[in-house]
């Protein structure tokens, strides 16, 4: 559901089912972000706060903005994607193969791309059909992995680790396939300009996929910015300055953070400055003195070496 309000001689729109993803996300992102000073890690079940909410939320407002199935479709089969790369890369090696699950990501671009389209589009066909190919070549590799158990076969597992590394980037090949796909449909199959913001989402959440798959970006980071594209993919309210050329929440959500970046580090130099700690210069704009006794209880990371001493009782 979504209204049309004036306000000044002006009209704004809220989508009401982004409204309540958002405070969803809110919610989750207030509790990852504690759990990430407490713990210094998050969970990935903690996500999950914010998707049981935000996925239906976005699916309401596709179909009822749209009416489109196959862009309902599409949209689900983006999402299952990811949470398929998720459990290829944490599935342990003796845990059930999870068949449903590659059937499930096999499914939803049929049923979008060819099942619930307004116009069948040919050209789709090679691309399913590579799409398919890699994720069921990969489920293959990743079904018949077995534990090592005798020096011979952690022999054969480590000569199998280079083809193992090149699998781990099959993950480019299948966004990329997205992201053409939705192209493909916007403009000769019925999703018209709506299907950007699937495009955008596949390329978006892709490359920070591989971000947090290359260490560039934290892990808890990554999906922070993922789940957000799926479940708050345009804005809940028109901004006070209207919306970006894009419309894409992420998007300014990223770009945002990139620009407190900039500016934390002179907050932290300023504070330096207030309180009186002397340090050099860089030291100054990235982080803050720390008794040595209450080291292990402080947040963040050691920025110069020390040694510990032993205290001989001399005067």
């Amino acid at each position: 559901m979504h209204k049309w309000y004036q306000d000044d001689g002006t009209w704004s729109m809220i989508f009401y089912p982004m409204v309540i993803s958002a405070v969803a996300v809110l919610a989750t992102l207030i509790y990852a972000s504690y759990l990430d000073i407490r713990d210094r890690r998050v969970p990935f079940v903690i996500w999950y706060l914010m998707l049981i909410v935000g996925i239906p939320a976005t699916v309401w407002l596709l179909y009822d903005t749209t009416k489109n199935a196959s862009l309902v479709a599409g949209y689900l089969a983006l999402v299952a994607s990811f949470f398929y790369a998720n459990y290829l890369d944490t599935r342990e090696p003796d845990a059930p193969f999870r068949f449903l699950y590659l059937a499930v990501v096999l499914i939803l671009p049929a049923l979008s791309w060819f099942v619930f389209a307004k116009i069948v589009t040919l050209s789709l066909i090679p691309w399913y059909g590579m799409y398919a190919g890699v994720l069921l070549y990969i489920s293959y590799e990743e079904y018949r992995k077995i534990t090592p158990k005798t020096t011979k076969q952690k022999r054969k597992r480590q000569q199998a680790n280079i083809s193992d590394a090149l699998s781990r980037w099959y993950f480019v090949l299948v966004i990329v396939i997205f992201a053409i796909a939705s192209f493909i449909m916007m403009f000769g199959a019925g999703w018209g300009f709506s299907g950007i913001y699937i495009a955008l989402a596949a390329i978006f959440c892709g490359v920070f996929y591989m971000f947090g798959r290359m260490h560039l970006f934290g892990g808890a980071d990554a999906w922070a910015l993922i789940f957000i594209a799926f479940c708050i993919p345009t804005f809940p309210v028109t901004p006070l300055l209207n919306n970006p050329p894009l419309g894409f929440l992420s998007f300014s959500v990223l770009i945002n953070a990139l620009l407190l970046t900039l500016v934390a580090p002179l907050g932290i130099f300023i504070v330096n400055v207030v309180r009186g700690n002397r340090a050099p210069m860089r030291y100054m704009f990235f982080g803050f003195p720390v008794k040595g006794d209450s080291v292990q209880d402080a947040w963040g990371f050691v920025m110069e070496e020390f040694t510990e001493t032993k205290d001989c009782g001399v005067d």
